[in-house]
């Protein structure tokens, strides 16, 4: 994306970036110590089911985020399937990332090392749906063709909260469902209906394609405060969208990543992107939802004055959806961008790439835009600004504060100052030297 920017408008140049202490946010579930064996114990649960027999095809749903462990995990499920006599086949289950094409969605894969040579089986990307059915209002239910053509259907996903809406049931094997293998017809539809579309209509949805799409199953990751795998479970069919999701959706919520500080004038976060989150950046963490019909005051999380992004990360391929959740970006992520593939994303969003579909202001580089954020915050003082520094929304367990946050890093027993004080490198990203 080429732009042509007048930075003078937005110039501080009496603004001194500040120093930064680093500081490790200690609170972690620890992770899974052996991953391979819990995915192949909750995909030998799945051949249980009857509808796995020998020589049924099964469709594997993978989807777009950048799960810990994503490619071991989608390995040894498929291997087990294989050893248990099934023929398995992995199908994206991304609605309409990849810019709504089935090659983009193949790419996706590929970045994460889902591809037919590591996962050894093949990988059928389409964005062909078929309707199976409706509501009882007669609202539309779409499946993915090669989903809707095998003999069962196994989803591998990431239980956690949504960054758009709270309800039971959020993200997780029931909205891979509804949406992921509704391609982009399915996540049209819903999302059409904005929050109350997600809040409601996705889980009936998915309970529904359950049924109708010979769903027998699923793989659910959670992980931990680090973004790194805590637990696989199995969820039988009858636990998708039900009381055994529920459940660990609750538990994901309790070890999801958040800030590690209430109130923060300037938060800095090195990289954002659909790998990271649906919206680029968690809006649990930002503390910010921007959505027409889900007020701010309901939503959880920190109070931040300025937000301000750095750049998008590879593995987004250039879609930077949710980039309004920023004040501030940095020319170096607009060129980043792939507007096509961004606005493609918004537009099936709806209501959640209305207001996040904007573009913030854009300045020439990072310390401009720090600088900035700095000088229209708010702070009279601007030696007493909140600056917090986060790698990406993700990567919350490392951080960098200025001077005002010190005191309180210090008093507290969640927090340890490993290093500083230190020039704040804006080119070095956050952890890369710790």
């Amino acid at each position: 994306m080429q732009l042509t920017i007048n930075t003078r408008a937005f110039d501080f140049p009496d603004i001194a970036l500040p120093e930064v202490w680093t500081v490790r946010y200690l609170t972690e579930e620890p992770p899974l110590q052996d991953v391979g064996a819990s995915a192949r114990a909750a995909a030998r649960s799945l051949l249980d089911d009857p509808r796995m027999k020998p020589g049924a095809s099964v469709a594997v749903g993978v989807g777009s985020r950048g799960l810990d462990n994503l490619p071991v995990i989608v390995r040894e499920v498929v291997s087990v399937l294989v050893d248990g006599g099934v023929r398995p086949f992995i199908v994206p289950a991304m609605g309409s990332h990849g810019g709504a094409t089935a090659e983009g969605q193949r790419g996706i894969l590929a970045g994460y090392g889902v591809t037919e040579d590591a996962m050894g089986v093949p990988i059928r990307a389409t964005m062909d749906v078929v309707q199976l059915g409706a509501l009882d209002d007669g609202y539309p239910i779409y499946f993915d063709r090669y989903a809707a053509e095998a003999d069962a259907v196994v989803v591998v996903n990431r239980i956690k909260h949504h960054t758009d809406f709270k309800g039971p049931i959020e993200s997780g094997l029931c909205k891979m469902c509804a949406i992921g293998l509704g391609k982009r017809q399915g996540a049209d539809a819903i999302h059409r209906f904005g929050a109350d579309g997600l809040r409601h209509i996705m889980p009936e949805v998915g309970r529904r394609l359950v049924q109708a799409g010979n769903v027998v199953g699923g793989v659910a990751i959670i992980e931990n405060e680090r973004g790194r795998t805590a637990s696989i479970e199995h969820v039988p069919a009858d636990g998708i969208g039900r009381a055994q999701e529920q459940a660990l959706l609750e538990r994901a919520r309790r070890i999801a990543p958040r800030l590690a500080f209430d109130n923060v004038d300037v938060l800095i976060v090195d990289e954002m992107g659909k790998d990271i989150s649906g919206t680029g950046m968690d809006t649990h963490v930002l503390g910010r939802v921007r959505m027409p019909s889900v007020p701010e005051t309901e939503w959880d999380g920190p109070n931040t004055r300025m937000v301000v992004a750095l750049g998008l990360t590879d593995r987004t391929h250039g879609n930077a959806a949710g980039l309004g959740l920023a004040d501030i970006v940095t020319r170096r992520l607009m060129e980043q961008t792939d507007l096509a593939v961004t606005c493609t994303n918004h537009r099936t969003s709806q209501e959640g790439g209305a207001w996040r579909g904007g573009i913030p202001i854009v300045l020439e580089d990072a310390e401009s835009a720090v600088r900035a954020a700095i000088g229209m915050c708010g702070r009279g003082d601007r030696t007493a600004v909140r600056v917090v520094r986060i790698r990406n929304t993700e990567a919350v367990h490392l951080l960098q504060v200025s001077a005002p946050l010190l005191d309180e890093a210090r008093a507290r027993n969640d927090l340890e100052v490993v290093a500083g004080p230190e020039p704040l490198n804006l080119g070095v990203p956050v952890g890369a030297t710790t």
